[in-house]
C-alpha cells in the first residue's frame, strides 16, 4: 500500500485524498472477495482490515502504524497541545516502547500529514456508522417493531445478565488474583452488542425486517441504553471506590428523557424543516433537511450520554417521504426517496468503518499461552450468554439466529475495553484477550447468521 505521507503534491489536503482512497480501495477488495465467496460483505471488509492493518505494521507503513492504535493517539496531539511534553505524554497513554514509536512518526518529516490522514479516516468511519443505522431506522416499520417489542426487551436483558454472570464466573476460575474492579470491568464488556455489525449483516442478507431482524435490532438498541447503565456503574466503583446512585439515576433519566423528545418533538421539527426547504429543489430539500436531522439528533444523542448511532437510527424511524408530499415536485414522475439520496454515502463510508476495525486488530499481542486461554474463556461466555438470550423470544422466531445476531461485540466491546484500560484497571494482556474475543464474536456472526438464516 503506498504510504501517502510519501506522495509529493502542493494541495494539503492531497494526502488526505490519497489516504482515505487506498484505505476504501482495500475495502472493496475485500467487499469483493466475501461476495465471491457468498458471504456478507461486513466480514470481507473486517478481514481485509486484519490483514491489512497487520501486514502494514510488518513493513512498518506510518499511517498504518497510527490507525492500529485507534482514537487514542488523538490523544497524545491534545495532551501537547494543553502544554504537555510530547514523549512523557506518549509514554504515559502507550507505555515505554510504542510511545516512543509513535513519537517518532508524530515529530517525522511527514509527520503531519500521516496524522491528518489518520484523523479524516477516524471521522468518515464514524459518519459511516451513523449514516448505516439511519439507513436500517429508515427501512425500520415502527409498528412492526412494536409488535415484537416484548421479545426484544427479554432478548435484551438476557443478553447482557447472562454474559456478564458468565464473565464474572470465568475471570475467577482463570484469573483468581484480578482486582475487583478489574473483574467487573471485563465482565461488563462481554454484555456489550455492537448494533452496527448485526445491521450491516441483516442488511446484506435482506433480512432486517424479517421477525427476527426486527427483534435483534431492538434488543440491540436496548442492550446499548443497558450497558450505558453497567458502564456508569463500574466506571463509579472504578473512580470513587463506590456508586453514586444519584450519577446513575441522573443517567437514566435524561436517557429516556431523549428518546422521548426524540419521537415526540422530531416529526414536528422534520415538518417545520420541510417546509421551511420547500423554496428548494425537490431532491435539495430532501437531501438537507435529513442529512440536518440525522446529524442533529446523533449530537443530541451523545449529548443526552447515549451513542450517536442511537441517535441517527431514531432519525431513520422518524424520517419519511410522506413529509414532502407538498413540495411542488412531489408529484412528478421518478421522484427519488430519501434512501436513494442517503445510500451513495453510506455506501461509501461504511466500509471505512469496518475495515479501520480490522486495522485495530493487533495479531502479535496474542502470541502468549495465558492471553489464549482467557480469551478462550472470555469468548465460551460471550457466546453462550448472547445465544442463549435468543430464547427469551417467545414469538415463533427461529431463536437460533436471534442469538446469533446478539453475539458481534464490535466497536462496542472496543469501546467498554479501552475505557477500562484508560482507567488502569485492564492490563495489555487482558486487553488482548478482549479484543481477539471481540474479534472472534464479530467475526462469526456473518456466517452464522447466514446459515441460520439465508438469504432472501
Amino acid at each position: 500500500m503506498p504510504d501517502p505521507a510519501s506522495a509529493l503534491h502542493g494541495d494539503p489536503i492531497a494526502p488526505v485524498i490519497l489516504g482515505v482512497t487506498s484505505i476504501l480501495a482495500f475495502a472493496v477488495l475485500g467487499r469483493v472477495g466475501a461476495r465471491k465467496l457468498g458471504q456478507p460483505t461486513v466480514l470481507g471488509e473486517l478481514l481485509m482490515g486484519v490483514l491489512l492493518g497487520n501486514l502494514a505494521w510488518y513493513f512498518h507503513f506510518d499511517l498504518l502504524a497510527v490507525l492500529r492504535e485507534g482514537p487514542r493517539v488523538f490523544d497524545v496531539v491534545n495532551g501537547v497541545l494543553a502544554g504537555g511534553d510530547i514523549n512523557q505524554v506518549a509514554t504515559a497513554i502507550f507505555g515505554p516502547v510504542k510511545g516512543p514509536e509513535l513519537v517518532a512518526i508524530i515529530r517525522g518529516p511527514y509527520g503531519g500529514e500521516v496524522m491528518q490522514v489518520a484523523h479524516a479516516v477516524d471521522v468518515f468511519s464514524r459518519y459511516g456508522v451513523i449514516f448505516l443505522l439511519f439507513m436500517v431506522g429508515l427501512e425500520t416499520d415502527v409498528e412492526a417493531m412494536r409488535r415484537v417489542g416484548g421479545d426484544s426487551i427479554r432478548v435484551a436483558f438476557l443478553g447482557v445478565v447472562l454474559p456478564v454472570a458468565l464473565g464474572f464466573g470465568c475471570v475467577l476460575l482463570l484469573q483468581p488474583g484480578a482486582t475487583a474492579h478489574s473483574t467487573m470491568f471485563i465482565a461488563a464488556t462481554l454484555g456489550a452488542t455492537s448494533i452496527g455489525v448485526a445491521a450491516q449483516v441483516l442488511q446484506d442478507l435482506g433480512r432486517a425486517q424479517s421477525l427476527e431482524g426486527r427483534i435483534i435490532l431492538g434488543a440491540a438498541i436496548c442492550d446499548d441504553v443497558l450497558g450505558l447503565i453497567i458502564l456508569a456503574i463500574v466506571s463509579g466503583f472504578v473512580v470513587s471506590g463506590a456508586l453514586n446512585p444519584g450519577e446513575l439515576i441522573s443517567i437514566v433519566l435524561v436517557s429516556l428523557a431523549f428518546l422521548v423528545a426524540a419521537f415526540a418533538l422530531g416529526p414536528v421539527v422534520v415538518r417545520r424543516m420541510a417546509a421551511i426547504m420547500s423554496r428548494l429543489d425537490f431532491v435539495e430539500a430532501k437531501m438537507f433537511t435529513s442529512y440536518l436531522f440525522v446529524m442533529v439528533l446523533a449530537w443530541l444523542a451523545n449529548l443526552a450520554g447515549l451513542a450517536t448511532i442511537i441517535g441517527a437510527f431514531a432519525a431513520g424511524i422518524i424520517l419519511h417521504d410522506g413529509y414532502f408530499s407538498g413540495h411542488r415536485d412531489a408529484d412528478k414522475e421518478h421522484v427519488i426517496s430519501i434512501r436513494q439520496l442517503i445510500e451513495p454515502l453510506e455506501v461509501i463510508l461504511v466500509p471505512i468503518f469496518f475495515i479501520l476495525m480490522g486495522i485495530q486488530v493487533k495479531i502479535e499481542t496474542f502470541l502468549s499461552w495465558p492471553v489464549l486461554t482467557l480469551a478462550g474463556g472470555l469468548l465460551l461466555a460471550a457466546s453462550a450468554g448472547k445465544i442463549l438470550s435468543g430464547f427469551g423470544a417467545k414469538s415463533p422466531a427461529n431463536k437460533w439466529a436471534i442469538g446469533f445476531g446478539m453475539l458481534p461485540r464490535g466497536e462496542v466491546g472496543l469501546v467498554f475495553a479501552a475505557i477500562g484500560r484508560s482507567l488502569n484497571v485492564i492490563d495489555d494482556s487482558v486487553f488482548a484477550a478482549i479484543v481477539l474475543m471481540v474479534l472472534i464474536t464479530t467475526l462469526a456472526t456473518p456466517p452464522l447468521l447466514k446459515a441460520s438464516m439465508g438469504s432472501r
